[in-house]
């Protein structure tokens, strides 16, 4: 089941947040997603989260602020078993277009998006890790 995050998740999605981070970017010094796991736990109950949810157990989540996805993440316990698919089509059915960055280096991601129907827009650098990202878009036809 996909819903709004409410607040008594706050901490199970900050830990998903945190060790999707740990091992999907581990080209990014780990001291960097830990000294900003009390910040973003704060930025969740302002933006639009979304909660994948099985059997009472909180598995995956998706971020979004506005037409921004600030990111998909779903528990390694659980990861390419569709939850990601789920709650990107969940996303998808309330928008027209979306974007998003993903670091050059995370290439699953990379393929996860590019398979969804995303494409490649721009290259940038991220200021506070020094890695290069490619900002993706998607928009419904």
């Amino acid at each position: 089941m996909i819903r709004k995050l409410q607040k008594v998740d706050i901490n199970k999605v900050a830990d998903i947040w945190l060790n999707t981070n740990l091992e999907a970017h581990y080209f990014i010094p780990g001291q960097y997603w830990q000294s900003n796991y009390n910040m973003v736990k704060e930025m969740f109950a302002q933006t639009e989260v979304y909660v994948y949810e099985d059997a009472g157990e909180i598995l995956g989540f998706a971020g979004l602020d506005g037409e921004y996805i600030a990111g998909i993440f779903v528990s390694a316990e659980v990861q390419s078993q569709g939850v990601g698919k789920l709650l990107l089509r969940f996303i998808k059915g309330r928008k027209e277009k979306l974007c998003l960055n993903v670091y050059q280096k995370n290439t699953r991601a990379i393929h996860f998006y590019r398979r969804e129907g995303f494409e490649i827009q721009c290259e940038s650098l991220d200021e506070a890790t020094g890695e290069k990202e490619y900002g993706m878009l998607w928009q419904r036809k």
